[in-house]
């Protein structure tokens, strides 16, 4: 065998090994769509309590969770807080869990909680100023929200919704019945 030939066969060789060792290295970390049906990552994020206390997905272990991203610069998340304080006023007897994390930057935790205050909220809002979330959850665009199953399973994801419509009220019937008792 001619030197040229049998150094391009050598090459060969090994390009078809790095795409092979490639593709089961991509399947070994197969990324994970967030989307209906996928299980809900864990996220940690922040009261804004004086002496701030980590939360996660497990402090809500057994319940159905609505899952808000959001931000007070994003004036459709601002629009969309009354009407979840109403979906959670009508819901939170049976069980429903909403947990508002706010992606504003650091040192903004007075504000977001002024606007809590303002507004009402009586469900948890929580603070994620590196945006952890973000990634996590693939989110796209605030304000975002997932529907998470008591089984941890994601049910539906909106964009900037009404809660007290029709539709957004059957959905979140759904959600109560879903993943468990």
């Amino acid at each position: 065998m001619r030197p040229a030939r049998s150094g391009r066969l050598l090459l060969g060789a090994i390009a078809a090994a790095a795409i092979s060792a490639s593709f089961l290295l991509m399947r070994s970390r197969a990324v994970v769509v967030i989307s209906p049906g996928a299980a809900a990552p864990r996220f940690v994020a922040s009261t804004l309590d004086s002496l701030p206390v980590q939360r996660s997905l497990d402090d809500y272990a057994g319940h159905p969770v609505l899952l808000n991203v959001w931000a007070t610069w994003c004036d459709p998340c601002r629009e969309e807080m009354p009407s979840l304080e109403t979906l959670y006023s009508d819901y939170r007897q049976g069980g429903l869990r909403i947990v508002a994390i706010s992606i504003d930057d650091a040192g903004n935790e007075s504000l977001i909680r002024e606007f809590a205050q303002e507004n009402r909220l009586s469900f948890d809002i929580l603070h994620d100023p590196n945006g952890r979330i973000m990634s996590l959850y693939q989110v796209r665009g605030v304000p975002q929200t997932f529907l998470i199953a008591r089984d941890r399973r994601i049910i539906a994801t909106r964009f900037a919704a009404d809660w007290s419509s029709d539709a957004s009220r059957a959905l979140v019937d759904s959600l109560m019945r879903a993943g468990g008792p």
